[in-house]
């Protein structure tokens, strides 16, 4: 049976789960996801946990609070002007704390997201930059369907 190494692409279900054990992506209810490893899709930590699994594993490895997604740092929630967010989107765009926006990366060729914490009268709007599960304790489910 093929084995996952550093340069393998997949064919996988995976579910990704918080301390509380909702699930932030499943994808068991849908199509299979298909990824590069190496390649940014994963976190280095799950990526490692992968490695040398074959074909056809059905496994769940629990990864302490950090390990995944590092830690929580305080640096990352920020304030954004409105103007900004004018000139990044729809200036009729309306926010409210929950919502998951995506930024384009300054050099255009990918995105990042921040969730909205929180929103000024003058329209400015507070983002935590922080992956969801960062600081926390995470389970990451996968069932490997392919390793070329």
């Amino acid at each position: 049976m093929p084995q996952v190494d550093f340069a393998s692409f997949l064919t996988l279900h995976y579910r990704l789960s918080g301390p509380d054990g909702r699930a932030v992506i499943n994808t068991f209810d849908g199509p299979p996801a298909t990824l590069s490893l190496g390649a940014g899709e994963l976190s280095p930590a799950i990526e490692q946990r992968l490695l040398g699994l074959e074909e056809g594993t059905h496994t769940t490895f629990d990864l302490p609070a950090g390990e995944a997604f590092g830690e929580r740092q305080p640096d990352m929630v920020q304030w954004v002007a409105r103007k900004l967010l004018n000139e990044l989107g729809d200036p009729l765009e309306q926010y409210t704390s929950g919502d998951v926006v995506q930024f384009p990366t300054p050099d255009g060729l990918g995105q990042y997201a921040g969730t909205v914490i929180d929103v000024r009268a003058d329209g400015a709007v507070c983002f935590d930059f922080n992956h969801p599960l960062a600081g926390q304790p995470v389970s990451f489910e996968v069932q490997l369907i392919g390793v070329l």
